[in-house]
């Protein structure tokens, strides 16, 4: 099956059905490494192939909405000369100081962030040559809806060092995932090097502990993945089918907030080519979404910055109809902590003991529905300095130090401030606020 530009557009454009918006992902390595260290056995160039590849990139922005791309490492500059994204992560350097992720897309994010692995292999490849790992993002596909993306470049090869690298790599991201993208709608998309058919691969504890679906394996496979120790199911570059098995993948899950479904799902290395050849040693891959926001709970957008020391989500202490009774807010110079006790009697704590605390208890009928939060920057970062609650009584609450650079949130009609989610440590990092219905 080849995949013309045209056929990739009428996918972007696929019906909604009862859905809020669509978008699409793209993974495509880009095999980026210095030609000197790796041909990957492609006739052209890499300075061509790059630029052909940011080309491509531009003609189809607007059918291209996230995009993560591997190996973009020396050739960086030269693909970024060419493609038009909007909103596009800044390069960490070519061989041997980047890590060769990065991000080009129609949306924006907050909470950009690299982690190294822990474990690389030399066996039979060079992945310790590079600060490989991965990329972590919350994509927002309009105000207050967020989600996390992964990009991830795992290590290569199939000697016994490789495999427990690689092995250790993708446990990192999994746990990674259950630490900061706790009840977060996710999505990993990357280059895994790992094949559900290798008997020593790990690839499916996305699946088993963070509960994501293979694109792939749900959308060609009708939900069975291959065997391990089967024979591999090799691709062509590019593919004639999406029936083969490569690499590179697509895993996805929903959350109580926004609802994630994926479409369509093909390999469209044919859209990725110039004069008959191809343009990577790799198939890119595309993937159709589509996304409805929950009814019950909705967000707000997040405040100050990504710099706590854990991430919190109160959504599963309101799936029970449970709502705020009591505010309990600290602050001195800075926000120090945000509380709220519920209907349930269950107490919601995040940040540290410091400041001074302030409390109010709601009356029968009564819901905190209006919130301002105020930034500023400590030690060169930015943090919430300050906090005010308004009730739908007119009552109020405030803590911390009021700056000039000021948020005000308002519940939408019918909800109320439910919860919280963020970053903290001490002090309040980030926060944004949880809407419940009245």
């Amino acid at each position: 099956m080849k995949l013309s530009t045209s056929i990739l557009s009428s996918l972007f454009f696929a019906a909604l059905a009862c859905a809020d918006g669509e978008f699409n992902v793209l993974s495509f390595n880009v095999a980026g490494l210095p030609e000197i260290l790796q041909s990957n056995g492609e006739s052209l160039d890499k300075t061509t192939a790059t630029t052909q590849i940011g080309k491509k990139f531009s003609e189809l922005r607007d059918q291209l909405d996230v995009i993560h791309v591997q190996e973009d490492f020396n050739y960086h500059a030269t693909l970024y000369k060419y493609d038009d994204h909007p909103y596009r992560t800044a390069t960490s350097g070519g061989v041997p100081f980047g890590s060769g992720l990065n991000t080009l897309s129609n949306y924006n994010w907050e909470d950009f962030s690299r982690t190294k692995w822990n474990k690389c292999s030399d066996a039979s490849e060079y992945d310790c040559w590079t600060p490989k790992g991965f990329t972590h993002m919350r994509m927002e596909l309009e105000s207050g809806v967020y989600i996390s993306m992964i990009n991830l470049h795992a290590d290569a090869g199939t000697e016994d060092g490789d495999e427990t690298a690689r092995d250790s790599n993708i446990q990192q991201v999994a746990d990674y995932i259950d630490s900061w993208a706790t009840d977060e709608a996710v999505i990993v998309f990357g280059d895994t090097n790992s094949r559900y058919t290798r008997t020593d691969d790990n690839i499916s504890v996305f699946s088993s502990q963070n509960g994501l679906t293979d694109a792939w394996v749900k959308l060609i496979r009708n939900g069975v993945a291959p065997s391990k120790g089967a024979d591999a199911i090799m691709c062509s570059n590019p593919s004639t089918t999406n029936n083969c098995e490569v690499v590179d993948k697509v895993f996805y899950r929903s959350s109580k907030f926004v609802t994630l479904d994926a479409t369509a799902f093909n390999y469209v290395g044919s859209d990725f080519e110039y004069d008959n050849d191809t343009l990577s040693d790799h198939n890119p891959i595309l993937v159709n979404f589509t996304y409805t926001v929950s009814d019950d709970f909705r967000t707000s957008e997040l405040t100050g910055g990504n710099y706590g020391e854990v991430f919190f989500n109160d959504i599963n202490s309101l799936t029970d109809g449970s709502h705020p009774t009591k505010l309990s807010f600290r602050g001195a110079k800075r926000l120090d902590n945000v509380g709220l006790t519920l209907s349930s009697g269950t107490v919601l704590s995040h940040g540290g003991s410091g400041g001074d605390l302030s409390e109010l208890t709601l009356a029968d009928g009564e819901y905190w529905t209006k919130a301002t939060l105020c930034t500023g920057t400590k030690s060169g970062t930015l943090r919430n300095f300050y906090i005010s609650a308004t009730t739908s009584k007119g009552n109020a609450l405030s803590a911390g130090s009021k700056t000039s650079d000021c948020t005000s949130y308002e519940a939408p009609s019918g909800y109320q401030i439910g919860g919280f989610y963020g970053q903290s440590g001490d002090n309040v990092d980030q926060l944004g606020f949880i809407y419940i219905k009245t």
